[in-house]
């Protein structure tokens, strides 16, 4: 019998280093369809997965979401286009010398990340920094230029003037010489109106770098969803949607697509939760991202982003990126120390256990202490071979642990450090206390090593929403339209200029989203610092926006001088489209049904009824130095009330729940898992 034909279809897909999530509506419950990514071109998967979906949910329309990690890959690997580098006149050698700051004072083995390119060219030029101009370019000049770039055989263009942001005249004169070339051309007046030209040129380049690469993968993936008369528009890494026309010329804004709308998902379970302040733990295949929410609030964005030592400077949400993952290859450095990461087995091989690979990982380690089981990763769609671990284990060569328990035991503590150090990044070291946050964890790996890092931090609540594999995925599918508007002004908090530049930003923002039927929600915020210093904070603008930076800067640096002159350095407008959706709850998972008609049927007995239909095997787990008894459930299986005790291993179709001796877990009302200490472990 065939399905019927649905009038609207919205797919949302993250493709991650290992695994490629999609999730969906369908006759009001959330689905979700994981498959292998496909690294050599990530469309393959993409386009498998909205075959195999379209082929149960046949659409009238279908409209694609997409996070994507292209943008990302192509940067890490340096394989983007050959760019040619425009500036003003003197100015050439802006990449190269960068900022002479040091992260690390004593550290004398300190190496920059090369430039993106060396093909850089001055055009003779100057705009003062009020606008005013000093010297036009000649179409001599410009002339002079377009046969250089020409013969440099460059692939995209990049044009960063000093003072653009001022008076972007002198760009467009540029990119109306270069236009004949047919490269794509990127400009900082139109990407990045903002001071700070290493910063500006830096992120100018990255555009530029990326955009071919981009602009091919789109048309590939615009070409295979023609034939589902599908649109797709991707994730930025502001946590909004943006159409891919619009992406195809600013890349640079896709860095960090992924993990934006793991963040924007976590946002949503933690409000339907009640819960305000949280600390998301996003651990994938390849990497961890953490990010600090305030659920009252939309989430921070920043633009002192960094990518491999190269500054983006594209508003981004304020997510910080660790070298761990599931696939990160565990390895003796020249110290004898143990170490477990950057290097990432990825999709392909992938762990050792995944049945290709040679190298041990963060995963093999989980799968030889108990905390996966060989029969039931992936809610049983993939078998992992244990024997395949053991060897690949007994390969490093770890001569000064008793067993390969112990090994592997050391291998998760090494990794759970790195990824300690990036929660503390955004909580410690900016003034606030962990211990009363939430841990919301999700990625396929971060239900396993969730309750290991809340005790290190002395957190007392984990959640792990419904699907935590597939987290990012829902984020993206009930992500809004989102994009912000800038402008570097240098003015004073009571200067009337701020009006009009507030004015002409929401004007700008209107017209951007002028073919959209919904209102445009505007956000006004911005940059403020004390006179003379060289970096700011942002503050959402009002009436008390003076007094609010003074009790900011008194949190993140110890201090305020509310006697000092203030400047606002950059003023910004953040236009929201609110994206119309569907009913959120989630229907039960497959299986779960039969059960709450049970309960029901028993009186509404809780907790021991619920968790005995949930159990299916008795467990053995390795922890803290030997093999103790465990138990392993079905989350599928688990209802509202019902509650378990560690140690024990809670399996479901996205993720693997590992919950040590000293926790305990209870089922809430929207489905998430609720962990927390018990006993010794709260002391």
């Amino acid at each position: 019998m065939l399905a019927p034909v649905i009038s609207r279809l919205i797919i949302a897909i993250d493709t991650g280093g290992t695994f490629t999530d999609c999730v969906y509506r369908s006759r009001g419950r959330v689905e979700v369809l994981k498959l292998p990514s496909t690294p050599d071109d990530p469309s393959r998967a993409i386009l498998e997965a909205i075959s195999q979906i379209f082929a149960s949910n046949p659409a009238e329309q279908v409209e694609v979401r997409h996070g994507t990690t292209v943008a990302t890959n192509a940067l890490l690997e340096r394989k983007g286009a050959r760019v040619a580098f425009v500036t003003t006149a003197g100015f050439e050698d802006t990449l190269a010398i960068a900022r002479q700051s040091r992260p690390n004072l004593y550290d004398w083995n300190q190496h920059r990340p090369a430039p993106i390119t060396d093909l850089c060219f001055g055009i003779s030029e100057r705009v003062t920094a009020d606008g005013s101009v000093l010297l036009a370019p000649t179409e001599s000049d410009l002339d002079h230029l377009r046969r250089k770039i020409r013969d440099s055989k460059a692939k995209s263009i990049a044009v960063s003037l000093l003072f653009a942001f001022a008076n972007p005249a002198h760009e467009q004169a540029v990119a109306k010489a270069l236009s004949p070339l047919g490269l794509p051309i990127s400009l900082s007046h139109q990407i990045l109106p903002e001071f700070r030209e290493y910063e500006r040129g830096s992120t100018i380049a990255l555009n530029a770098y990326l955009a071919p690469r981009m602009q091919t993968y789109i048309r590939s993936l615009e070409i295979g969803l023609a034939k589902r008369k599908a649109t797709i528009s991707i994730m930025q890494s502001s946590g909004g949607i943006l159409s891919a026309a619009s992406v195809a010329q600013e890349p640079v804004r896709t860095i960090l697509s992924g993990p934006a709308g793991g963040v924007i998902g976590a946002l949503s379970v933690a409000r339907a939760a009640g819960i305000d302040r949280i600390l998301t733990f996003d651990m994938g295949g390849t990497s961890t991202d953490v990010a600090m929410l305030d659920a009252a609030r939309e989430p921070a964005t920043t633009s002192e982003g960094q990518i491999e030592g190269l500054p983006v400077s594209i508003p981004m949400l304020d997510i910080h990126t660790a070298g761990a993952g599931g696939g990160s290859l565990a390895w003796i450095d020249a110290a004898g120390a143990l170490q477990a990461g950057p290097q990432s087995a990825g999709a392909d091989p992938g762990p050792a256990c995944y049945g290709r690979g040679e190298h041990a990982a963060v995963t093999d380690a989980n799968l030889i202490l108990g905390r996966l089981h060989p029969d039931h990763f992936l809610g049983g769609a993939m078998r992992l071979d244990p024997s395949r671990a053991r060897n690949a284990l007994s390969a490093i060569g770890g001569n000064g642990f008793a067993s390969l328990e112990h090994l592997a035991e050391g291998i998760v503590r090494v990794a759970n450090a790195r990824m300690e150090s990036a929660l503390r990044r955004v909580s410690v070291e900016r003034g606030f206390d962990p211990r009363v946050f939430t841990l919301l964890a999700f990625g396929g790996a971060g239900p396993l090593h969730a309750c290991a890092l809340a005790h290190a931090l002395g957190i007392r609540r984990v959640l792990i929403p419904s699907a935590p594999g597939a987290l990012s995925a829902l984020g993206i599918l009930d992500a809004d339209l989102r994009r912000e508007f800038s402008r570097t002004v240098m003015l004073a908090p009571g200067s009337s200029t701020v009006a009009e530049v507030f004015r002409a930003l929401e004007s700008e923002a209107r017209s951007v989203f002028a073919s959209e039927s919904a209102r445009v929600i505007l956000k006004r915020s911005a940059d403020l610092r004390y006179h003379g210093q060289g970096y700011e904070l942002r503050i959402d603008w009002s009436a008390n926006a003076v007094a609010r930076f003074h009790e900011l800067h008194a949190q993140s640096y110890g201090y305020s001088d509310p006697a000092r002159p203030i400047e606002i350095v950059t003023l910004r407008v953040q236009a929201i489209v609110r994206r119309s959706k569907q009913a959120k709850k989630q229907g039960a998972p497959s299986g779960t049904l039969w059960v709450a008609q049970l309960h029901r049927a028993m009186g509404g007995k809780r907790n021991k009824i619920d968790s005995d239909i949930a159990l299916l095997s008795s467990h053995r787990i390795f922890e803290n130095g030997r093999w103790r008894k465990a138990r392993l459930y079905n989350r599928a299986r688990l209802v509202a009330g019902s509650c378990i005790i560690g140690p024990t291993v809670i399996t479901e179709l996205s993720a693997t729940t590992y919950l040590p001796s000293g926790w305990s877990a209870s089922v809430d009302p929207f489905s998430n898992l609720i962990l927390t200490p018990q006993g010794a472990a709260r002391r």
